[in-house]
């Protein structure tokens, strides 16, 4: 008996879960964009991050010729691409998961039209983007007026402006957590923990950065200030040594 009330909970879930998705994918798509999925995204893995977190609620379109790929791949000899096909075509069953986008696996055609050209022919028919980590498929694309989602492109993006070991005039605006620390921040809103900058509170100082933290509240950055140059001390002038034979030569000529 119990055994039966657990198999029609999970049937339940399951049937719940296509249902919303089928509500979803009925809805007017009005604004929604159509995004053709290669395989270096797949392999990649980022999109799926990216969509879990809601950012992406258009239309993920995989086309079968880009899985068929990766079942050749992972049928092949290389080990490394074996590896990162397998892992590319997890990443498209767990999109299909995800329900804050429509993941659609499209039954193109499996002829021997490069994956490439089938998603530029996709894209520029159905006026859709392409998502891709690969450089010469994005400027492919963009000599077609192709839109293009590269991952690579966002990262750099959202990188930090200032990386470990930049110098930059800070102004410490309060007291840290922590003993002799001082706080400040930069342009953009970064806060920025500076050791031993307790004492200059409203004061403009050289701040080398060390390292930063990202977290889902937002980013750290840790520095120290930069050492002064030491002023080295002038060295006392010597007198210049004399010969003895001058200084007996004068003390004569002084005689006479």
């Amino acid at each position: 008996m119990a055994l039966l009330i657990i198999i029609a909970a999970v049937t339940l879930i399951e049937t719940s879960f296509l249902t919303y998705r089928a509500v979803r994918g009925s809805k007017n798509n009005g604004g929604k964009r159509r995004i053709y999925v290669d395989t270096s995204a797949l392999m990649d893995g980022r999109i799926l991050s990216i969509a879990k977190t809601g950012f992406i609620g258009d239309d993920l379109i995989i086309p079968r010729s880009a899985i068929r790929e990766l079942q050749l791949l992972a049928d092949g000899k290389d080990t490394e691409k074996r590896t990162r096909a397998r892992f590319g075509m997890n990443t498209a069953n767990e999109l299909e998961r995800v329900v804050f986008c429509n993941t659609e696996i499209l039954e193109d055609a499996l002829d021997r039209t490069p994956v490439d050209e089938r998603l530029i022919e996709l894209a520029k028919k159905n006026k859709g983007l392409i998502f891709t980590c690969d450089y010469n498929l994005q400027k492919v694309a963009e000599t077609e007026k192709i839109d293009v989602l590269n991952p690579n492109e966002l990262a750099n993006k959202l990188r930090s402006e200032f990386m470990p070991g930049d110098k930059f005039k800070l102004r410490i605006s309060a007291e840290g957590s922590n003993p002799k620390q001082g706080i400040g921040y930069l342009p953009e809103g970064t806060m920025v923990v500076v050791d031993n900058a307790n004492k200059d509170i409203g004061k403009d100082i050289e701040v080398e950065f060390q390292k930063y933290i990202q977290t889902s509240s937002g980013r750290m950055m840790f520095a120290k200030k930069t050492s002064k140059p030491k002023v080295k001390k002038s060295s006392k002038a010597t007198k210049p040594r004399t010969n003895r034979r001058q200084t007996r030569a004068r003390a004569r000529d002084s005689r006479q």
